[in-house]
């Protein structure tokens, strides 16, 4: 019997079985052997879109660590199959894997600038800033098609309502008139993250998403249409990347980011498997060191859960990596925080059914 052929252009090879117990599909590659064809197309799955009826689309987060109340998530799983992605135990909750799956089937909230819509214009919102995405990337290559984030991006316009945007794609530069629409009153943040300058590292790493030199296009071309802009040095892997953070820093400051900040690499749940499945395929001589070093950092385990150490781990090495951070962070000036966003500006919208707010 064959092997399960290896898929071209993903994060992940493997789908570990889902933590809830549900089904695991394997596939009969029996009747396949010699066939190199089947095999060949097997090697390459083709991404499913799932369209999701969901209710609502603005989520309120209680975590005292993440910087916001408030996302919006147009899509559920992530085709830029990034291998150390701590979204990837989400997919689980809807009886899928958390590897392979998480970056072929796509669930996509089609009716999401409707229900932000109908979100701003209800009559108990007090207008804060909202992210586009706190989980998955909402500039991923399913944006391309769908144009959700953009269409959310319009009713944000609309409503003068503050919006950060996280992603690692270039992509959002499409947006560019909007997101200049919204900087002039203070109104838009965007946050890239940039794991890597390292082109070949970054392909392995995160094989759908923009290349490092487009990322930093990106907020060279933000920055210059005066769209506030900051880096996120994320995740900080130990042993693989943490001593390209001077280096990242520098370029991010000549490219005319305002701000950077780090988040070191989080290994919740069923992303262990599939990230150390990754280390021990692309990088089998570093494998030892990377991940004896996350141990170092996570208190001898993979992970840590803990509120406040989950983001920055703990121990020698953790403080060190932190020190280079802040040191060369302070030298390009990128220790500060971006322009405060404007919340006094916020009309409510109409909502979906055409109706405003009596008051």
């Amino acid at each position: 019997m064959p092997d399960n052929p290896a898929p071209k252009g993903r994060g992940s090879h493997i789908n570990p079985p889902n933590r809830f117990g549900l089904p695991l599909y394997q596939p009969d590659l029996e009747q396949l052997e010699g066939d190199a064809d089947a095999l060949e197309e097997l090697r390459r799955p083709a991404t499913v879109f799932i369209p999701d009826r969901s209710k609502s689309v603005v989520t309120e987060n209680h975590s005292p660590d993440i910087p916001f109340r408030y996302s919006l998530n147009p899509y559920r799983g992530c085709e830029h199959g990034c291998s150390y992605c701590y979204a990837r135990p989400t997919h689980e909750y809807l009886g899928f894997s958390a590897g392979l799956d998480f970056e072929t089937k796509i669930v996509v909230k089609e009716d999401a600038p409707g229900l932000f819509r109908d979100f701003l214009a209800h009559e108990r919102w007090r207008p804060e800033s909202i992210t586009l995405s706190g989980v998955t990337d909402c500039y991923q290559p399913a944006e391309r098609r769908f144009l959700l984030t953009r269409r959310c991006l319009e009713v944000a316009v609309e409503a003068r309502q503050p919006i950060t945007i996280i992603t690692k794609n270039a992509l959002v530069l499409r947006d560019l008139d909007l997101l200049r629409d919204l900087a002039a009153d203070a109104l838009v943040h965007v946050v890239l993250s940039v794991t890597t300058l390292d082109a070949a590292l970054a392909r392995a790493m995160e094989p759908r998403t923009s290349s490092p030199a487009a990322r930093l296009g990106a907020v060279r071309a933000l920055a210059d249409a005066g769209v506030p802009v900051m880096i996120l040095v994320a995740p900080v892997i130990p042993g693989l990347n943490d001593a390209e953070i001077p280096a990242i820093l520098a370029a991010a400051k000549e490219a005319g980011a305002g701000a950077a900040g780090r988040m070191l690499l989080r290994l919740p749940l069923t992303v262990a498997p599939v990230f150390l499945e990754w280390l021990k395929r692309e990088r089998p001589e570093a494998a030892g060191r990377v991940e004896g070093r996350i141990r170092d950092v996570r208190g001898g385990k993979l992970n840590q859960s803990a509120f406040g150490e989950r983001m920055r781990g703990s121990g020698e090495m953790a403080k060190r990596i932190g020190d280079l951070f802040r040191l060369f962070a302070r030298r390009h000036g990128l220790d500060g925080d971006l322009p405060p966003l404007e919340c006094t500006k916020f009309r409510p919208p109409r909502s979906s059914s055409g109706e405003r707010r009596l008051f």
